[in-house]
């Protein structure tokens, strides 16, 4: 199906933007195109698809070449790739889950995961969870918009502020949790 084409593409190459990809895949279920759960499951199938290559890539280059490959596309900055890194590095296992909700970091927090042979089994489990969660609730968002799947993308705006603002909190919770060790 070509939602789940999309999105896999989405994987390998993050401009291709799922919070427009899905709310259209939404809208054309709601014009009768295709079931609400079949794009639902095509997101997430091609989501775990794109992962997989990924993964692979990772786990075959080992981190530094595959950071090396993936800074080489175009419209790829380095910046974006040693955040997705720093944020596996930090989280492991729970940023292949929570990953999948951040913009450019669900694409390239795959490799990392392959580079440090993370167990095939859990990296499936976590992307398709994680993935699933993501693909439903914008899919879900454009058929409940219909004609007006457009406007996902200024919804999509205060999503990613609001996703921004909660990380900035839990950051600063972070440092004033570790205020006596910053001091020492």
């Amino acid at each position: 199906m070509g939602v789940g084409l999309l999105v896999a593409l989405e994987n390998l190459f993050p401009p291709v933007p799922s919070e427009i990809v899905l709310p259209f895949a939404g809208f054309v279920s709601a014009r009768g195109g295709a079931a609400l759960w079949l794009m639902i499951v095509a997101a997430t199938v091609g989501s775990v698809a794109g992962a997989l290559l990924l993964y692979g890539i990772g786990r075959r280059l080992g981190e530094p070449r595959a950071r090396r490959s993936l800074c080489r596309l175009p419209l790829v900055e380095a910046d974006e790739v040693d955040r997705g890194i720093a944020w596996f590095r930090r989280h492991g296992q729970a940023a292949v889950l929570t990953g999948r909700f951040v913009p450019f970091v669900r694409s390239v927090v795959s490799l990392p995961a392959g580079a440090s042979r993370m167990p095939l089994g859990r990296f499936v489990l976590l992307t398709a969870l994680g993935s699933g969660i993501w693909n439903t609730l914008w899919i879900v968002g454009g058929y409940a918009l219909g004609r007006q799947w457009r406007d996902v993308g200024r919804y999509s705006d205060l999503l990613n502020g609001g996703l921004a603002v909660v990380a900035v909190l839990l950051l600063l919770r972070f440092v004033w949790r570790r205020r006596d060790r910053i001091g020492a």
